[in-house]
């Protein structure tokens, strides 16, 4: 009776597991190829297009400021895990899988943000995380500029060319599958349209804010950041850094695109001791739906003010790059001064 009652358990299991993995792909075409983390440079083919279609339909939404963090009912302790995917206009960045599998094998939610030109150069990556039932995307810019420093179309751009990608790459998701001979997928579990937004270097400006509404989306940043673009974090700083800043309703900062550094050594100590805490793990739309979203009136790192010097527009030598004393840093570290996950100081209720 016992080997019975294990063999059904191991069925059970089986068939949960077989649930949870996005549909048309094998378990090897989904773990970790090594080298897909490399970020590379001065390639002739980085430069990407956006393609020139028409966007689904969407409705904008009134602007009320970015969701830094979200406060709960008593006794509900729910925190997401989101990482960037982005890249900017002269490479291709990496694609962490390390860190992906580790949020599949632990069957953690997360919400991934990610640029449109790391969408059309990671297509089948992007797809993946379009069809897995843990996961959510949400739009992280088009090549990762500075929000706060562009106007005109320049503005309108930067968002509407990744809403493109994204369309672009679910509707080939959605022909594939059908192709296949199975149900579509990417109807059920990635919508038409992206609906949250996280703007590059933790900026934006009035306008940005009022242009990201305009465009039916809800910006969303963090309350907590691992740290983890700095290279002489280890994992460990990582593991102290968010331990000791998460509560109930935070938002943690991560990346997975070759430059979360150590994030895959940190990882699996973060989630034990969040689950051992009584943390359970949601999307960004399911945390929002939770509770109350605390709403700040302009986007910082760890307080208001110290993402605005950077870049210095007349320094910058490309878009997005940061020239400083030491050199041009090629964007997506942290090149401004604070402590990284340091708390909203200032909040606005919806």
């Amino acid at each position: 009776m016992l080997a019975r009652f294990a063999v059904l358990s191991l069925a059970l299991l089986a068939a949960t597991a077989a649930a949870a993995t996005p549909a048309g792909w094998a378990p090897g075409d989904l773990a970790h190829r090594k080298g897909d983390e490399r970020v590379q440079k001065g390639i002739k083919h980085a430069l990407i297009t956006p393609p020139k279609r028409a966007l689904a339909e969407f409705t904008p939404v009134p602007q009320r400021g970015a969701v830094r963090r979200v406060s709960l009912p008593p006794g509900k302790k729910l925190v997401a895990l989101t990482f960037d995917l982005c890249e900017q206009r002269f490479e291709v960045a990496g694609y962490q899988g390390g860190i992906v599998d580790i949020l599949r094998r632990n069957g953690i939610k997360a919400t991934f943000f990610v640029g449109g030109k790391w969408m059309l150069s990671h297509r089948e990556r992007t797809q993946q995380l379009m069809a897995d039932p843990l996961f959510e995307v949400a739009n992280h810019s088009w090549e990762h500029r500075n929000l706060r420093v562009l106007s005109g179309q320049a503005l309108v751009d930067e968002i509407g060319k990744a809403q493109s990608a994204y369309e672009q790459v679910r509707e080939e998701l959605e022909a594939k599958q059908c192709a296949a001979g199975g149900r579509s997928l990417a109807h059920e579990q990635a919508p038409k349209r992206l609906a949250l937004m996280r703007f590059p270097y933790g900026a934006c400006s009035a306008a940005a804010l009022d242009e990201v509404a305009r465009q039916g989306l809800t910006p969303i940043q963090w309350d907590v950041s691992s740290g983890d673009p700095t290279t002489g974090q280890s994992a460990r700083a990582i593991e102290q850094q968010v331990l000791g800043h998460v509560r109930p309703g935070s938002i943690v900062l991560f990346h997975a695109n070759g430059r979360g550094w150590h994030t895959e050594a940190a990882l699996p100590a973060i989630i034990a001791a969040l689950k051992a805490q009584g943390y359970e793990f949601a999307t960004i739309s399911e945390l929002t739906a939770a509770g109350e979203p605390m709403l700040t009136a302009t986007c910082y790192d760890s307080r208001p003010g110290d993402t605005d010097q950077w870049p210095r527009p007349a320094l910058a030598s490309q878009p997005g790059d940061v020239r400083t004393p030491a050199g041009v840093l090629s964007g997506l570290g942290w090149p401004w001064s604070g402590t990284p996950g340091g708390r909203a100081t200032t909040t606005a209720r919806r």
